[in-house]
């Protein structure tokens, strides 16, 4: 089962992800087209509005709460595939709609490439034993969290609250892709928690991105 990122949520007018936002979730997310290399450089010069948002620690959307997706160690191409899918309409989130409008593939390749920096590998052994619930996840998502393709995001230190929006989203229409959705409705409201618990506290983690500059525009220190 997938859960993502991207993720993501955020305040009105601000860029979130999940994508690029997360934030990160979803079984089969729409691979990036080949060819669409992403360049981390100009990927930071595209973020400023994204980092409103996802690069603040602990940041959350305004309305309903929850937090906004990390997205650093997160698969670029999910990153990109979910930007997509809030353009596309296959995610219901009118402010990530609106921003996502605006990029070229190419944009979203290069955002996607920043945000995630190294993307985290399945190397390390599983934090505690898979919960039941959380055992039908664990065939895309690893039993680590780290998104066994690129294609499927990575869940390790996901917030556990963003995980549960992205889920309810994909049971309730919210989200759209096919097979999130299927998995969604075999998924009772209260074992949501407990797959959003353990993947949580998955290590290596996913992280949130430093803002590169002050509210000064001055670059910011070790940046």
């Amino acid at each position: 089962m997938t859960l993502q990122w991207l993720r993501s949520g955020m305040r009105s007018g601000v860029f979130v992800a999940a994508v690029v936002c997360s934030g990160v979730i979803s079984t089969s997310a729409t691979a990036q087209e080949p060819g669409t290399a992403g360049n981390a450089q100009k990927g930071k010069a595209l973020s400023y509005t994204c980092l409103g948002c996802h690069g603040v620690d602990g940041y959350k959307n305004a309305y309903p709460n929850y937090s906004v997706p990390e997205l650093e160690g997160q698969h670029p191409e999910y990153i990109a595939a979910a930007l997509k899918e809030y353009r596309d309409g296959d995610r219901a989130h009118l402010t990530m709609h609106s921003q996502a409008s605006t990029l070229s593939d190419q944009d979203m390749a290069d955002i996607a490439a920043y945000f995630a920096g190294k993307p985290l590998t399945a190397d390390a052994k599983p934090v505690g034993e898979v919960p039941e619930p959380a055992k039908i996840c664990t065939s895309c998502h690893g039993p680590n969290g780290v998104g066994i393709t690129t294609q499927y995001p990575t869940l390790a230190g996901q917030h556990p609250d963003y995980i549960v929006r992205a889920l309810q989203e994909y049971k309730h229409g919210g989200r759209k892709n096919p097979i999130m959705v299927g998995m969604a409705q075999t998924v009772k409201d209260e074992d949501m928690a407990v797959i959003a618990e353990y993947f949580s506290k998955q290590r290596p983690s996913l992280a949130t991105e430093s803002r590169p500059y002050t509210t000064f525009g001055h670059e910011a220190a070790g940046k």
